[in-house]
């Protein structure tokens, strides 16, 4: 009998899923683990990365050879979006003794980047002073 082990990221420790064969396609260890984890395809699926790789299996047909171990995540039916977002803001400062508006340290970019996964949101603030 041949087994995948596995984790859920925000696991410690690793389960099994037993099958007969030298490999398991990545369709039937999601169907496994889902029907283990009492999870619903309509509600979620799951990212399979090999936990030595760190490679993302992405194709159903993929063979995952036994005794493998991987980390599962669940991510929303349609996947993972991410969206990212550029403001730039412009501040200026009279100087002194001029009647004049003259930019002085600027703020220029402040990129925002999230990442729509289930609880994480990743900011990002890149600023960039000119004098």
């Amino acid at each position: 009998m041949s087994c995948i082990h596995y984790k859920f990221s925000s696991k410690l420790d690793y389960d099994t899923v037993a099958f007969t064969g030298l490999h398991i396609s990545l369709h039937d260890l999601k169907r496994c683990i889902m029907g283990r984890e009492k999870l619903k395809a309509a509600n979620c699926d799951l990212q399979i990365i090999n936990a030595q790789t760190k490679e993302e299996y992405t194709n159903d047909n993929a063979l995952i050879p036994k005794n493998s171990s991987v980390i599962v995540r669940r991510i929303p039916v349609g996947g993972v979006k991410a969206t990212s977002k550029t403001c730039v803001i412009s501040q200026t400062e009279p100087v002194s003794g001029t009647s004049k508006a003259v930019r002085k340290n600027t703020i220029s970019h402040i990129f925002l980047h999230s990442a729509l996964d289930s609880k994480q949101c990743n900011l990002v603030l890149n600023f960039q002073t000119l004098t």
